[in-house]
């Protein structure tokens, strides 16, 4: 995970640069989305660290829900193909 700092954070392009998470795989997303939560508990970073944390917690998180719905989907497929 790229080390973020107030900088990067008042930065709207680096911010934006920072929240893509399209090529990430489901353990790869999950993996960072630890890393940042440890990150925002340990508290020791400024108030737009944590904004720009949280901002890339959630992109991750919702990378995570888009993993585990596909994969809801392709099981469900499965079964009703098998059942059908």
């Amino acid at each position: 995970m790229a080390t973020v700092t107030p900088n990067n954070a008042a930065d709207p392009a680096a911010s934006a640069g920072d929240l893509d998470t399209e090529g990430l795989s489901y353990e790869q997303a999950r993996d960072e989305l630890v890393k940042v939560v440890t990150e925002l508990e340990q508290g020791g970073a400024t108030l737009e660290q944590s904004i720009a944390l949280w901002e890339r917690g959630e992109a991750l998180a919702r990378r995570c829900e888009e993993w585990l719905i596909g994969a809801k989907q392709r099981l469900d497929a499965a079964r009703a193909a098998v059942e059908g």
